[in-house]
């Protein structure tokens, strides 16, 4: 029984565990097999890297917190339900951070944005 190529369904010649006729065809076959899953992935750390750069932009390099609207996180495109980890602190506090920026939700629609410090 002759083995073919697992893409292009040629003939394989070599190796008796040859499974591709070249890399151009091992590299098609993986990406169209991942495809379904690499879209999902990249379409959350699309969400999470503008979640971050959104952040960033609002926090100013000077300071080491600064209280935003939440509106205004939603008007720059801001997705809530994206983000890396969250963080309780001692008074029961929940800090919900993309990367090591996070924010606190405040009263009168209100956010603490603030940088995570360098350990």
């Amino acid at each position: 029984m002759e083995k073919t190529c697992l893409h292009c369904h040629k003939p394989l010649k070599g190796r008796i565990d040859k499974k591709f006729c070249d890399d151009y065809c091992r590299n098609n076959y993986n990406n169209r097999l991942h495809s379904e899953q690499s879209n999902f992935v990249r379409k959350i750390n699309n969400h999470l890297r503008k979640n971050r750069s959104i952040l960033a932009e609002l926090l100013p390099e000077t300071e080491d917190f600064v209280k935003v609207k939440r509106e205004n996180l939603i008007d720059r495109g801001f997705k809530f339900d994206y983000h890396t980890h969250t963080y309780i602190t001692q008074k029961q506090q929940t800090y919900i951070f993309c990367y090591e920026y996070g924010y606190l939700s405040l009263e009168q629609d209100m956010v603490l944005i603030v940088k995570r410090k360098e350990e």
